[in-house]
């Protein structure tokens, strides 16, 4: 199957709080843009990916779109809701008028994704009908009771970190989250949504750094991940 076929809208969520940041850090200063516009940045590059929304606090419209106005692609600028699942339906519903078949959802704190990672999750999510970006844990993993003492080793075995983009049919995405919305249960991500829901997503291992910005020593390992690159992520291709 060649990729280039294959077209889904892309969502960019920065609507969150960063409350372990400190600060916002969707509009910290990463290599010197704002972090959120390397994403935006790397789905524009994407050949795979058409119209997409751009999801921010209400309070805030204004400055995210002038952050995205150099992006074609990024027309649709929208607020967010109080949790993740509502900033997410916000931007299914924006993005529904175009009835995409797949759409990409991607947290802007992953700024180093590309435009190849997002056509590899893309293609992934047509063959199987959800798809998502994920490393295999590697670490060992131990509970710990309330006072931190570890209390129970965990098994890896078969465990994913799940990244994004997380890619699915819009129908799918609307349905499993307003099914959460019902269930008065919230979930940190899509894939948890689509898997209540009783989809079963593709994994898609990459090897490229793709971690989450969290806490303020993420951008200085993110701006040292982007110094090594011969070129930024998002100057690449859709190719692989």
């Amino acid at each position: 199957m060649n990729i280039h076929q294959l077209r889904a809208s892309g969502l960019v969520v920065a609507a969150g709080a960063s409350r372990r940041m400190g600060f916002d850090k969707a509009t910290a200063i990463l290599a010197g843009r704002p972090l959120v516009e390397w994403s935006l940045a790397a789905f524009e590059a994407c050949e795979d990916i058409g119209t997409c929304a751009l999801v921010c606090s209400e309070s805030r419209l204004d400055e995210f779109a002038a952050i995205a106005a150099p992006y074609k692609k990024f027309r649709l600028v929208v607020p967010g809701g109080a949790e993740r699942s509502d900033s997410v339906r916000n931007g299914l519903e924006a993005l529904q008028a175009g009835a995409p078949a797949l759409v990409a959802v991607h947290d802007a704190a992953r700024p180093l994704v590309t435009p190849e990672l997002i056509s590899r999750v893309v293609a992934a999510a047509a063959e199987w009908g959800a798809a998502v970006a994920a490393e295999p844990v590697s670490d060992s993993l131990h509970r710990a009771a309330g006072a931190g003492h570890l209390v129970e080793t965990i098994s890896r075995e078969g465990l994913w970190a799940m990244q994004t983009p997380q890619v699915a049919g819009l129908a799918a995405l609307r349905e499993a989250l307003e099914s959460v919305r019902r269930s008065g249960q919230p979930v940190t991500d899509e894939i948890s949504a689509l898997i209540r829901h009783g989809i079963r997503p593709r994994t898609v291992f990459h090897g490229a750094l793709n971690f989450k910005v969290t806490f303020p020593r993420d951008l200085a390992l993110a701006e040292a991940a982007l110094a090594s690159y011969p070129a930024s992520p998002a100057s690449g291709d859709c190719s692989s």
